[in-house]
């Protein structure tokens, strides 16, 4: 409804319908019901004329009506839509008006949300859903298709012996799952953890009862690796990251850590990425700057946590190996700071209760959520899931990442605005610095230096480079996102700029490969180039290519590079090898290069 409105009774109208929101109703996702009387304006109705129909004609009709129309807004005198506020007997009136020949439509005034707001009592506590724009990101995806695997203590999600299912996880839909532990069918929880975890992937939501949860359409695969005092062993964690991976998950969460290296399981984790599985894992809780494995493996999420106010809780670990941060909780901030969802009492599993955790298991499970809402939405790889969450995550500090909080602070909306959408102006942000830099070069070059070159700029053998460098062949993932083995491999290449090559090598999301975001490439090539004059277009593209790649992630100040001693050397590290690129181009672009 157009927020300009002709008369002080169409302003009143909108008023009711913000009062009516602002008291918490609840409604569909689009809005209410066109059957649901909460959705109606109380005494208001629109009256949808026929086009051209103008105000000196309503007039004299809604004398008859007992009603005082006014156009809607600007676009009235075109539209013909119209709305009365101060109806008594809508029905009667309504009777009368659809009768009339001129008019299109008629119909109570109705009320639409923005966003959808569960009804669960204790959503309002759930600061961190909020901090994630999870009401927001539910009117994109709520996570149906997919499924996300739970290695902890179990999940309360059946009643069995003397295990009960906690009332807020009725109506979740569960798939197979096992007890690595006791070696049964029965992954019941024995501890809370396991519960509470996977209450913020998927507690059952918008069923007036207790609070809500991240992907509440997706499927649970409750996986029992660790005991009733939280305990497991490396054999039990690795066998059920291959059964998640060979049943059917798209996401594992593990809410677990402490055992320090194991190759067994990092073997598994690799299974799981090679095979399509998102594998999201625990920064932590130590407080000290290094990731705990099994996050620090090469090929999972690595997240560590933050509180209320958005910064990294005290508790939470973080290093190098970081990915991306979300909502873990701060008790310090208050006994409504930690992480709210239903679960079992420890003392008696077959009891349940709403208990706050705090925890960097509190922060995985949150992004666990969002990548099986990801996953629901059309996302196809581990590779796309993370480029979304990271892309989409919000900045903290003004830094693209750091080793506190990776790519930044989850946005499970803005990940989900990035998936099955094309190239956007952003991705074309080093091209277009690469551009400019160009034109810089060629100013620097002397008369007699440039003339007849610009032949060359415009030849495949200049441009495909510099497109190759900055932004990659943008629409590979698109033309064939469906594609397997070798093929699929050559997508995720195509798909990146050159100096993102090393996310495959080296996994994405790890710190930047130094090497790669240098001028180590077209500094060899330049060599080669020195008795192969053809090969200089090339080598001019890259140059330049790489130049502006390096500006705008220096600019941007992403991403970490690796085996840097101290983190402030990344970005005169980026700046130097941006200019020693320039170099390389100006001296690729002088009159004669190519003949």
């Amino acid at each position: 409804m157009s927020i300009l409105r002709l008369n002080g009774m169409v302003l009143l109208a909108v008023a009711l319908g913000i009062a009516a929101c602002s008291r918490g109703k609840v409604g569909p996702t689009k809005g209410a019901s066109s059957d649901d009387p909460s959705a109606q304006i109380p005494g208001a109705i629109v009256v949808d004329f026929k086009d051209g129909t103008t105000k000196a004609e309503f007039d004299a009709w809604e004398k008859d009506w007992g009603i005082d129309l006014e156009f809607n807004s600007i676009e009235g005198p075109q539209d013909g839509v119209t709305i009365a506020v101060g109806v008594e007997d809508i029905e009667g009136v309504l009777t009368k008006i659809r009768a009339h020949p001129a008019v299109e439509a008629a119909e109570p005034l109705k009320r639409y949300q923005a966003t959808f707001t569960p009804n669960d009592p204790d959503f309002p506590k759930q600061w961190n859903l909020r901090q994630i724009r999870m009401p927001e990101a539910w009117e994109r995806s709520r996570g149906k298709g997919a499924v996300v695997a739970v290695l902890d203590t179990g999940i309360a999600y059946d009643d069995y012996q003397s295990f009960r299912m906690v009332p807020d996880l009725k109506g979740i839909k569960f798939v197979k799952g096992y007890n690595f532990v006791a070696d049964d069918e029965h992954p019941n929880d024995d501890h809370g953890h396991g519960t509470h975890v996977a209450g913020t992937i998927a507690q059952a939501t918008n069923n007036k009862e207790g609070v809500a949860g991240i992907a509440f359409e997706a499927a649970l695969m409750p996986l029992k690796v660790l005991d009733q005092s939280g305990m497991g062993v490396s054999a039990d964690i690795a066998d059920a990251i291959r059964f998640a991976t060979d049943h059917g998950a798209n996401v594992i969460n593990m809410s677990l850590g402490g055992g320090g290296y194991s190759r067994v399981i990092e073997r598994a984790v690799a299974y799981a990425r090679k095979k399509g599985v998102t594998v999201v894992c625990a920064a932590g809780n130590t407080g000290v700057g290094q990731v705990a494995y099994p996050a620090a493996y090469a090929g999972a999420v690595a997240v560590s946590a933050v509180g209320p106010s958005g910064k990294r809780a005290v508790y939470s670990s973080f290093g190098k190996e970081l990915d991306i941060a979300a909502p873990g909780g701060d008790k310090r901030a208050g006994p409504e700071g930690g992480i709210l969802q239903n679960t079992i009492d420890r003392r008696n599993p077959s009891q349940s209760v709403y208990e706050s955790f705090q925890g960097t298991s509190m922060a995985t499970a949150h992004v666990s959520g969002v990548a099986a809402l990801l996953y629901a939405k059309g996302a196809k790889t581990p590779d796309e899931v993370e480029q979304a969450l990271f892309d989409g995550a919000t900045p903290v500090d003004g830094k693209e990442w750091s080793e506190e909080y990776g790519h930044g602070l989850l946005n499970a909306d803005e990940s989900l605005k990035l998936i099955g959408r094309s190239t956007t102006v952003a991705d074309w942000r080093p091209f277009l610095v690469a551009a400019a830099l160009l034109v810089l070069v060629l100013l620097t070059l002397g008369a007699r230096q440039r003339p007849g070159y610009l032949n060359i700029l415009f030849s495949p053998a200049f441009f495909i480079p510099l497109l190759l460098a900055t932004v990659g062949v943008f629409f590979a993932r698109w033309a064939f996102g469906g594609a397997t083995g070798a093929v699929a491999s050559a997508v995720d290449f195509a798909s990146l700029p050159i100096p993102d090559w090393q996310r495959i090598i080296f996994g994405r999301g790890r710190l930047a490969n130094p090497l790669f975001y240098s001028a180590l490439i077209p500094l060899v090539g330049s060599i080669f180039a020195v008795g192969w004059r053809g090969l200089r277009p090339v080598v001019a593209g890259l140059a330049i290519g790489f130049a502006g790649f390096l500006s705008y992630a220096a600019w941007a100040r992403s991403p970490g590079l690796a085996y840097l001693p101290f983190n402030f050397l990344a970005l005169p590290w980026l700046i130097a090898n941006a200019v020693l690129c320039v170099f390389v181009a100006r001296a690729m672009l002088k009159k004669g290069a190519g003949r």
